[in-house]
């Protein structure tokens, strides 16, 4: 076990920079919960002393803010290097080391957030001299944002801020964990609870009251036939690990005792969408079936009963970027094609609200992320500096024409 602190690098050691910059990161505890000011602060100020515009887009209580940290020309269609910058919580007994103290067991790098996807984050600040060095032939957008984990929250802001600008930016790499390769899809995701109000009273009258449970169950099985219908009818996507989208039940809660029919239960539900689907469509349909087929019967036998449902959060899929002239303009420097995947991403909001087209690129694994001891190998971090490097130096050449 080896505490970065008590590493030196060399300064020409990129891979040793950016375990530098990664520690120092994971040592802001970032979790959602908690403000992200702090880690934007120290981002911008160490990215606007190498000479970037800045731009902080607080949300409306000032405790969150994404970052947009701009090196290069402002009239020319740019590239977008973006992460997030909270974190999972690190609440498990199963770590081995303090979650928000940096550690290096063999040729991984630990931490709560090493991988997802604070390790991206830090490659970019060790590249971010040489960018500040480079004469620039179009932009280059670092942006940072918050609340990714809990629904991409803080990234439409960034996205209509990039489309708002003159010139808007023409590609977006996203950085969650790839095990550097390239990803061209990414499934889209509504999150949603349900409150279902019944009537209560001693159990051996049942069949007088309104069965809270029974009834959200009567809407789960719904949830779950509809699901089942996805794997059969589609659409598909081969190109997707799960080659069409999913619908399930995640969390349920209802009850106070073994004797007493529950009035009231709630659970919540989501939808995962490919690219190509109408998911608000396919939403509304279920929901109407679910006020045919549960909610009459239940307000039919007693007034005042029914069942609420909220959305939680949504953020849409991550379509097909290899036809555009974004993707087309660093074809060649992207890693090999890795396929899609089912986890979110920002990729979605930047493609569906800023118009501009994405993939995901970046070091670590997925396997690794929200899970006591994460660790993201020093090889990715590497891997990564070594490919953000040859961006820098496509754009700095005037090759990208």
């Amino acid at each position: 076990m080896t505490l970065l602190s008590e590493i030196t690098f060399a300064s020409d050691d990129l891979t040793g920079q950016a375990a530098e910059h990664l520690a120092n990161l994971i040592a802001f505890d970032t979790v959602s919960r908690n403000s992200n000011r702090p880690i934007i602060d120290f981002m911008a100020a160490y990215f606007e002393g190498l000479g970037a515009r800045i731009t902080i887009l607080p949300d409306e209580t000032g405790d969150k803010a994404n970052l947009v940290a701009a090196f290069g020309p402002e009239d020319q269609a740019g590239v977008v290097w973006s992460g997030h910058t909270d974190v999972v919580p690190a609440d498990e007994p199963e770590w081995e080391s303090d979650p928000f103290t940096a550690e290096i067991r063999d040729t991984r790098l630990y931490g709560r957030g090493a991988c997802d996807m604070k390790g991206f984050a830090a490659c970019v600040m060790a590249v971010a001299p040489d960018l500040a060095r480079a004469k620039l032939t179009r932009p280059v957008y670092l942006c940072f944002s918050y609340d990714e984990e809990v629904g991409c929250l803080g990234a439409p802001a960034v996205a209509r801020y990039l489309a708002s600008l003159p010139v808007p930016p023409e590609f977006a790499i996203i950085g969650e964990p790839s095990m550097m390769k390239l990803v061209t899809g990414q499934k889209g995701k509504i999150a949603m609870r349900a409150r279902v109000t019944g009537t209560s009273g001693h159990s051996s009258f049942a069949p007088r009251h309104v069965n809270a449970i029974e009834y959200a169950s009567k809407a789960i099985t719904l949830i779950s036939e509809r699901g089942k219908r996805y794997e059969t009818e589609g659409p598909f996507d081969p190109e997707f690990t799960v080659s069409h989208a999913t619908m399930l039940a995640t969390m349920i809660k209802g009850g106070v005792a073994t004797n007493v029919t529950p009035d009231s239960c709630s659970f919540t539900f989501e939808l995962r969408s490919i690219s190509g689907m109408d998911p608000e469509a396919d939403m509304s349909a279920l929901l109407n079936e679910i006020e045919q087929k549960v909610v009459a019967p239940m307000q039919a036998k007693a007034a005042g009963t029914g069942i609420e449902f909220e959305r939680i959060f949504a953020y849409p899929a991550m379509g097909e970027a290899r036809n555009t002239v974004g993707f087309n303009r660093y074809a060649r420097l992207l890693p090999d094609w890795g396929g899609k995947v089912s986890y979110g991403s920002e990729g979605g909001v930047f493609e569906q609200i800023g118009g501009i087209p994405s993939v995901i690129v970046g070091p670590g694994s997925i396997e690794q992320a929200h899970k006591p001891n994460e660790f993201v190998e020093l090889d990715q971090l590497m891997q990564c500096v070594g490919f953000l490097g040859r961006i820098i130096e496509h754009l700095n050449t005037g090759s990208d024409a």
